[in-house]
């Protein structure tokens, strides 16, 4: 092997020619020859009797080039990575240049290559902290799943209201035309719900037991399939039952059904302190990410496309994983969820490259501050570890290079640096309103980037 070049690009790229010589590549194809030959069948000769020259010159002097390409590469890639002295991340890039030959051949390979992360200001980063109150509408909120569930429904023999629900049948036409999927039998639906295609629900409003009626409504624009997109349609409709909602007294024999608490006021100043702390902490979690964002702005690294795309697959693969065993597939599961894997991938590059931009801060800061993490400390790590994946210690030292574990410890210690020098600015409520009322975290794998250490421990208990 000969590593004829070495042209560093910008985006922390680099691009090595590398030259495989005759008798290198001599060699490969031999060993192809040698592996494959028991399998070859030329006339005249018995099975895996055939030289090296008879199999070449009856199906040509390159029938054993491809293989032997793959099979030399690597070798050849690895040592001119080695030559090069270069400390490369993802995946490399390689093309030929030019064919190959009994002479050999060349071929480039692009490669990321670590970034060499600086920092500029990490210490007393600011961002605003939402103000969290909670008003009695948001326990009025908090109290409607057990109101629901604490309530009945009976039938009534009048029109049906807002509010009310109705068992009908229904079937949708188009042009006058049964169209798939338009079509129930004793279907319940919740008038003012919006679970219908909008206009629906408005025109059964007023509609008694027995009665039948053509609803006339159109579909979304962007309804989701294609022949029904904006077309207008009928639905003929029959309700069965119109039944009204009773709802249960708020008192004191109210809370203790549906709760371990005697008092109704008992009851609602509970489900005001989770509120509250539900509040606080998504208030926290949105503050933390902001800092994040002042911290990444800070950052000065070349990250190249190939290490972003590493730690995508990456984080598509461990996703993956949690569907083994499961009655769905994750193809499946996508699918279901209307998305296809390119769409997931570019989904994942965006969690993937803040993470690869938190990681390369947390390395600055560490180097800048001249961090260093003691042998307990590690052995600390370790048990948390084992403790947080129900694991036995020596199992997750056994799957877990130390070196990984110290390198999380750096970071924790880099991470907890930022956010204790960190001020809030005051806002007010209204002001992050909206992020607030995002309390659930989502499942969608481009939406936290998993720690490495983390996934390897989670690894052990597949």
């Amino acid at each position: 092997m000969n590593l004829k070049n070495v042209e560093k690009q910008e985006k922390g790229t680099a691009v090595l020619t590398i030259e495989v010589t005759a008798e290198e590549f001599d060699a490969a194809i031999q060993k192809v020859y040698n592996r494959q030959k028991n399998r070859i069948q030329i006339p005249g000769f018995r099975k895996g009797k055939a030289s090296r020259k008879i199999v070449e010159k009856m199906y040509g002097a390159a029938v054993f080039y491809e293989d032997a390409i793959n099979d030399i590469y690597p070798e050849a890639l690895t040592a001119a990575v080695e030559e090069s002295g270069l400390d490369i991340v993802g995946y490399p890039n390689v093309d030929m240049v030019g064919e190959a030959g009994p002479e050999g051949f060349t071929f480039t390979a692009k490669i990321g290559l670590k970034p060499v992360p600086k920092i500029g200001q990490y210490k007393g980063l600011a961002a605003p902290r939402a103000l969290v109150e909670v008003t009695d509408a948001d326990v009025d909120a908090e109290m409607k799943p057990l109101i629901n569930r604490a309530s009945r429904t009976e039938s009534v023999e009048r029109p049906a209201e807002n509010g009310d629900k109705v068992v009908i049948d229904f079937e949708g036409f188009k042009d006058g035309v049964p169209f798939e999927g338009g079509k129930a039998e004793s279907y319940t639906l919740e008038l003012g719900s919006g679970s219908f295609i909008p206009g629906f629900e408005d025109q059964v409003v007023g509609m008694s037991a027995g009665e039948e009626r053509d609803i006339q409504v159109t579909f979304p624009e962007e309804y989701g399939v294609e022949e029904l997109n904006g077309a207008p349609v009928v639905f003929k409709v029959k309700v069965h039952e119109v039944q009204t909602t009773i709802l249960p007294e708020l008192d004191d024999e109210f809370a203790k059904d549906v709760s371990e608490f005697d008092t109704l006021e008992e009851l609602r100043d509970d489900l005001r302190q989770k509120v509250e702390t539900r509040g606080n902490e998504t208030a926290e979690r949105h503050y933390k990410d902001a800092i994040l964002s002042k911290l990444i702005d800070q950052l000065d690294a070349e990250i190249p496309e190939t290490m972003v795309d590493f730690e995508a697959d990456q984080m598509i693969e461990n996703y993956a994983q949690q569907f083994q065993g499961q009655d769905f597939t994750f193809e499946q599961y996508l699918q279901m969820m209307g998305m296809t894997m390119d769409g997931l991938r570019d989904q994942a590059k965006v969690g993937a490259l803040r993470e690869i931009q938190t990681n390369l801060a947390y390395q600055a800061i560490a180097e800048a501050e001249g961090f260093e993490v003691t042998d307990e400390e590690v052995e600390a790590e370790y048990q948390h570890l084992a403790d947080e994946h129900d694991m036995e210690l020596e199992t997750v030292k056994a799957r877990i290079p130390a070196e990984d574990v110290r390198n999380e410890v750096l970071l924790k210690k880099a991470q907890e640096l930022v956010y204790s020098t960190a001020t809030i600015e005051k806002v007010n409520v209204e002001d992050l309103k909206p992020q607030l009322d995002d309390t659930e975290e989502t499942a969608e794998p481009a939406a936290e980037a998993e720690e490495p250490v983390e996934a390897a421990a989670e690894a052990t208990e597949e």
